[in-house]
C-alpha cells in the first residue's frame, strides 16, 4: 500500500498539476520506446539523475518507492542476456541460453530503458494526491465525471483492503478458526473480505446518490484544477529530454528503430 499513498510536502514538485507530470512521463516514455539502444536510455536517465534532488522525495523515499522498478529492470535484463537475439561473438551456450555480444548489448538497453522510462513515472506520482489527479482528470483533460470520480472513489478504499484483510485475521484467531489449514483458510478470508468490500461499495454507491452523484447537467467542483508556469517548465524539461536522447543517439549512430527489427 504504500505505493498507493502520496508523499506530501512543501516544494515546488507538490503543487504541479497531475496532468502536466502525466504528460511529463508520457513524453519521455515515447521517446524512449522507439528505439532499442544504450545511447538515448544512458542520456535520458542521466538528466533524470540530475533533476531528482528536486523530486521532492529523500533518498530513502525514493529507493523505497522505486524497489520493484529496480528488481523488474535486472530481471528483464537477466533475462535478454540469456535469451536474447545473438549476434556476434558467442560468450556462452547451453541449450536456449545463448550469451553474446548481442545479447550483452541489448540486456544492458533494456535495463537502462527500463530505469529511464519507470523512475520518472513512479517519483512523479509519488507525489499526487489521488483527488487533485481526479481533478485534472475531469477539469482538464475534460473525461467523464462519472469514469473519474468513481474510479476516485475506488482508489481511496484500497487502501482500506489490509486494514481490514487484518481485522478479519485477528477476529477470526479469537474465535479460534484460523489455527490451521493455512489455504483454506486463505480462500475463507478472501470470500469474507469479498463481501465486505460489496457491502462498503454499496454503502458508498447509496450515500454519492443521494449527493446527486451522477445527475444531469455540469457539475461543479470543490477544488479548480490550475495549469500554470511550473506546469509548463515540467514538460518543458521532459520535452528537452526527449530531444536530448534521441538526437545523441542518432548523432552517435546508436539509433535502433523498433520498427526495424
Amino acid at each position: 500500500m504504500t505505493m498507493l499513498t502520496p508523499v506530501r510536502g512543501t516544494q515546488a514538485v507538490y503543487r504541479i498539476n497531475p496532468v502536466a507530470k502525466l504528460a511529463a512521463s508520457a513524453i519521455i516514455s515515447i521517446a524512449l520506446v522507439l528505439s532499442i539502444d544504450w545511447v538515448s536510455a544512458t542520456v535520458a536517465l542521466g538528466a533524470e539523475a540530475i533533476l531528482l534532488p528536486f523530486a521532492g522525495l529523500t533518498f530513502a523515499q525514493f529507493f523505497r518507492r522505486t524497489a520493484a522498478v529496480w528488481i523488474a529492470a535486472v530481471l528483464g535484463g537477466v533475462t535478454i542476456l540469456l535469451y536474447g537475439r545473438p549476434s556476434g561473438e558467442t560468450y556462452f551456450q547451453f541449450l536456449l541460453i545463448h550469451i553474446s555480444d548481442g545479447s550483452i548489448e541489448l540486456a544492458i538497453a533494456t535495463i537502462l530503458r527500463v530505469l529511464a522510462i519507470a523512475l520518472p513515472a513512479v517519483v512523479l506520482f509519488a507525489t499526487v494526491d489521488p483527488t487533485d489527479l481526479a481533478d485534472g482528470f475531469a477539469q482538464r483533460l475534460r473525461l467523464p465525471a462519472r469514469f473519474v470520480l468513481g474510479a476516485l472513489a475506488g482508489l481511496r478504499l484500497v487502501s482500506l483492503f489490509a486494514d481490514d484483510w487484518r481485522s478479519l485475521e485477528l477476529s477470526r484467531r479469537a474465535r479460534g478458526v484460523a489455527d490451521g489449514g493455512r489455504v483454506r483458510r486463505f480462500f475463507s478470508q478472501a470470500f469474507a473480505l469479498l463481501v465486505l468490500a460489496i457491502r462498503r461499495g454499496s454503502k458508498l454507491a447509496t450515500a454519492m446518490e443521494a449527493r446527486a452523484f451522477g445527475a444531469p447537467g455540469e457539475r461543479s467542483w470543490a477544488r479548480e484544477s490550475r495549469v500554470g508556469a511550473a506546469d509548463a517548465v515540467l514538460v518543458l524539461f521532459a520535452v528537452g529530454i526527449a530531444v536530448a536522447s534521441v538526437t545523441v543517439s542518432v548523432v552517435t549512430g546508436h539509433w535502433n528503430f523498433i520498427g526495424g527489427q
